[in-house]
């Protein structure tokens, strides 16, 4: 998906990295802000537009975070323990969050380069 795409609140999967991750995309103000708080968990990850930055201010676990670019080439990946902000990414476009540990083991670093795909649309039923 290019920069000019018009994000949409909804699920779809991540491409790039060793393994094919289910994500959720926050785009709205709301889910945005909502993110992953009240949450025990996740599978996959979750996917904020637009965003440069996040916080761990009531969370419940530690994250891994990834701040991507407008190519959605990874910037920085970082741990975020519960409790901490994190200061905002020059040229950050958006922000992917998963449990800690994940983004290692999905083989996720700096300098590679990601596709987030929308989920198919379910068929109509006649």
């Amino acid at each position: 998906m290019g920069s000019t795409k018009r994000w949409r609140d909804g699920a779809g999967t991540l491409h790039g990295a060793d393994v094919v991750v289910p994500v959720e995309v926050a785009a709205s103000y709301r889910a945005r802000t909502r993110g992953l708080l009240g949450r025990d968990g996740i599978e996959g990850a979750l996917l904020l537009t637009p965003a440069s930055g996040v916080h761990t201010f009531r969370m419940r676990f530690a994250l891994d975070v990834a701040y991507l670019g407008r190519d959605f080439r990874v910037l920085a990946v970082r741990t975020m323990h519960p409790g901490r902000l994190g200061l905002p990414r020059p040229r950050s476009r958006h922000v992917l969050e998963a449990e800690a540990g994940a983004m290692a083991g999905w083989g996720l670093r700096p300098g590679l380069t990601l596709e987030v795909r929308p989920a198919p649309e379910p068929p109509n039923s006649p």
